[in-house]
């Protein structure tokens, strides 16, 4: 923290994170009991407002990525942070399913587009360096989590609608220190300013091609700009989606699982969460070292695939025994569960970026953010309906499954780093020539 990657301009967005991550521990811990006991919805209705919003909010990432083609990354996070101080200071306002929807979506659009401009900024502030700077951001957003639900639970003791509606507005408000910190970083060209720069530094060799050689690479850059257009950054999308779900395995495969279909006490999923985060915070720096640079990144995709299929053997023999064995089962499957999360998040950061063309990395970001806002929303269904329903055969066929796309992410990363290396290398050639 002292001097991370990116200097003080990342010690200022590591601290903004941090109160950020406070907020959303805060707000996501109480956020079912506020619409609960504060707004009187039924188990349904809130289902149905967080599931509409999470649906939506799958759309601010590829948003937040197009704009930040032509707007400064500082300027799109201040704006998200100062939409979210109004949309959540206006939730004790709204009497309804109809504007609590409103305010809901408009706050997961806004965090779902913050976290792309993150990545952003990453990238434009550590450079070759990221995966460290994502590494300690991790360890920061963890802790900054558990420090939240800390203090959503003391609010929870309390129960009452006032301090609720304290929690909610307390969090709003958080959110201009957040955007005071990052309005102390310095202001960068947008995206697609700073690579037309950067790719003109290097053409002074182009005057030899010919008129119709020069249109044929402009046409094929265009296309390269839209990610929407690009078939192999699409399929890293959509297998990323599942090397994500992790996440829906541990906040809701196990707690449902533990409770249903096993002997364990209900303190076991508690606990499940407490060696997540200690996880999360004391071994994702060590992780980040072994996983450095695209093609470790690429191969180690492999590796999840195998830790997720062990953690969910581990989750499939839970069902066999008494509490004891139960118990011990499911905390061995935290561990290695939590293990297959430390190295998604690395390679899914690192693939993310070193698979996107230069001179169009926000917009193509602001699709990979996709993946995991898709998990996110879809994850929890599938495994609550389809895995849970099919007992130890589900936990097992879902792991066996996710090795296997793991293997397919590695092959078509590979592949796709190699196709990217040749014409740099080619263009290094020429410089020397």
């Amino acid at each position: 923290m002292r001097n991370p990657p990116g200097g003080s301009d990342a010690r200022r967005m590591l601290a903004a994170l941090f109160l950020d991550r406070v907020g959303n521990g805060v707000w996501s811990s109480a956020l079912v009991l506020y619409f609960s006991v504060v707004s009187h919805l039924s188990a349904g209705r809130i289902g149905a407002l967080l599931g509409i919003a999470g649906l939506v909010g799958i759309a601010g990432a590829p948003v937040a990525g197009a704009l930040a083609e032509r707007y400064p990354v500082r300027t799109i996070l201040v704006a998200c942070h100062l939409i979210r101080v109004l949309t959540l200071c206006a939730v004790p306002l709204c009497h309804g399913f109809a504007p609590l929807l409103a305010v809901t979506t408009a706050t997961t659009l806004c965090d779902r587009a913050s976290k792309t401009m993150e990545i952003v900024f990453a990238g434009q502030a550590a450079g070759e360096q990221r995966a460290t700077y994502r590494a300690l951001s991790r360890v920061v957003m963890n802790a900054a989590y558990a420090l939240g639900a800390g203090l959503s639970a003391i609010a929870v003791a309390v129960g009452t609608s006032g301090v609720y509606e304290a929690v909610v507005v307390g969090n709003g408000l958080s959110y201009l220190a957040v955007a005071a910190l990052v309005m102390r970083t310095k202001r960068r060209e947008p995206s697609r300013v700073a690579a037309a720069g950067a790719a003109g530094d290097g053409d002074g060799g182009g005057g030899g091609d010919s008129d119709g050689d020069g249109d044929g690479a402009k046409k094929a850059k265009a296309r390269g700009r839209n990610p929407w257009r690009d078939p192999g950054y699409l399929l890293f999308v959509l297998l990323d989606v599942f090397l994500n779900l992790d996440d829906a395995i541990l906040m809701v495969g196990v707690p449902l699982w533990a409770v249903t279909r096993t002997d364990a006490p209900h303190a076991v999923i508690p606990a499940v969460m407490v060696i997540n985060t200690l996880m999360c915070v004391f071994l994702q720096m060590p992780v980040s070292a072994r996983v450095a640079g695209a093609r470790a990144a690429a191969r180690a995709a492999c590796w999840y695939g195998v830790a997720l299929l062990a953690g969910c053997a581990l989750i499939a023999g839970s069902s066999h025994g008494g509490a004891m064995v139960a118990t011990v089962t499911l905390l061995l499957a935290a561990v290695v569960v939590t293990s297959a999360e430390l190295v998604r998040s690395l390679v899914s950061w690192e693939l993310a970026v070193s698979l996107a063309p230069a001179d169009a990395q926000a917009s193509y970001l602001g699709v990979a953010g996709m993946a995991q806002a898709i998990e996110r929303s879809a994850g929890p269904v599938a495994l609550s309906t389809v895995v849970l329903a099919a007992g130890p055969v589900g936990w097992l066929g879902l792991g066996a499954v996710v090795t296997g796309l793991g293997v397919v992410q590695r092959v078509a990363s590979l592949r796709r780093l190699e196709r990217k290396a040749v014409p740099a290398a080619g263009g290094a050639a020429t410089a020397v020539a």
